[in-house]
């Protein structure tokens, strides 16, 4: 009786990559975004790109999405959102597992990073700080898309820990560690490890080699 269970199991999960991973690329082409080779998504995601936005993932990209897949609790769809006129760069070898990424500026992401669970990364603050421009709703968005949003870098080899939140104009230096539920306001040098919220600089990666 296990074997059975652990053979079905194996099976609807090699089934539902398939159908996820061509879920994905169909939803990427209708929206004229670029992805190279080795594209895997495990689970359905949630994808929702403006006309025009402009969208770049490289090669040997990883979504985990959903319920079966990397169970470490909190578990929710991977996002990736981009808005009007906003831009999403992601390089090669990037792994995301029920990640939310929303860019209504720019997010560019490089090589060889990977985000533990429920990490979310916004470049916009999505409502103005000024309670009379929250009210009134074109304004608020409006305010939003200019004064309320900046570019977040994160540069190549980066990790950031589960349940991590990366806000807007922020830039990651390469090599460097995000611990876990942390929420990065600054910008983090090269080989560093920060954590906390706010997050700050906890030590530094010594004998980095690239």
């Amino acid at each position: 009786m296990m074997f059975l269970f652990k053979a079905v199991r194996k099976v609807y999960r090699m089934l539902s990559v398939l159908l996820s991973t061509l879920y994905a690329k169909f939803v990427f082409s209708v929206f004229s975004a670029k992805y190279g080779a080795r594209l895997v998504c495990k689970g359905l995601p949630i994808i929702d790109i403006h006309p025009t936005a402009k969208v770049q993932i490289g090669d040997d990209f990883t979504m985990n999405s959903g319920n079966n897949f990397n169970r470490i609790g909190r578990q929710q769809k991977s996002m990736l959102v981009v808005g009007i006129n906003a831009s999403l760069s992601i390089g090669n070898n990037v792994k995301i597992s029920s990640t939310a990424i929303v860019s209504y500026n720019s997010i560019i992401i490089a090589d060889n990073v990977m985000m533990g669970g429920n990490v979310v990364i916004y470049d916009t603050d999505f409502h103005s700080l000024n309670h009379e421009h929250r009210t009134a709703s074109e304004s608020d968005w409006a305010l939003n898309v200019t004064d309320g949003s900046k570019p977040v870098i994160i540069e190549k080899n980066v990790f950031i820990g589960a349940h991590s939140t990366i806000l807007k104009g922020v830039t990651i230096g390469e090599n460097s560690i995000i611990a876990a539920c942390s929420v990065i306001t600054k910008s983090v040098g090269a080989n560093e490890i920060w954590g906390g919220n706010p997050a700050r600089l906890l030590k530094k990666i010594e004998n980095v080699q690239n």
